[in-house]
């Protein structure tokens, strides 16, 4: 993969097929320590010590489409070849938690990437998740919580043309509303 959103995308998939109901991603842009930290957080099923050293295996997967999986893997490789790493915290019925850092300015770190195609496809294609992204630089952030939208809505799908865009216009500009404030 070549940028850091369809990892997030991958990783959101494996919480919503371990069963989670609700989903935290986090990305934190720390420019003053030179490091990125993205976390995501589910409630799903979780995993005992054994199925996490399997999950970084680029040679297992629990899915029946392929033999193998390489989304966490290549994400592992990917943060340690740029002076990071990856941690999972895990237990069964716990839900899992999984953290990926990288050094920032590092030249071999992926870009960011497309962070509110991402948020808005994981949003509309699993509307039944209850979502909350967080996006950090230094010391501002920009909160998308999907619990008052999905209220006020009532029913009525997060696909409506209208909604749809309202929703784009919200993650783009909180997104790229911190990205210019650190000169993007």
């Amino acid at each position: 993969m070549k940028e850091i959103a369809l990892h997030i995308l991958d990783i959101a998939e494996n919480s919503i097929s371990a069963g989670a109901r609700n989903i935290t991603i986090d990305i934190h842009e720390d420019l003053t320590r030179d490091r990125l930290t993205i976390t995501i957080t589910d409630d799903g099923k979780g995993m005992d010590v054994a199925e996490i050293a399997r999950v970084v295996d680029p040679f297992v997967t629990s899915r029946t489409t392929r033999r193998v999986g390489l989304g966490i893997p290549l994400l592992k490789a990917a943060a340690e070849a740029c002076q990071g790493g990856l941690t999972i915290r895990s237990a069964p019925g716990q839900g899992t938690t999984l953290t990926v850092l990288f050094q920032h300015s590092h030249i071999d770190r992926m870009p960011l990437g497309d962070l509110p195609g991402t948020f808005l496809t994981l949003l509309i294609g699993y509307p039944n998740i209850h979502w909350t992204f967080r996006y950090r630089v230094n010391n501002q952030e920009f909160l998308f919580d999907d619990t008052p939208i999905k209220q006020e809505l009532d029913g009525v799908p997060l696909t409506e043309p209208s909604i749809l865009a309202f929703l784009r216009n919200i993650l783009e500009d909180g997104i790229s509303r911190l990205q210019e404030s650190r000169g993007e």
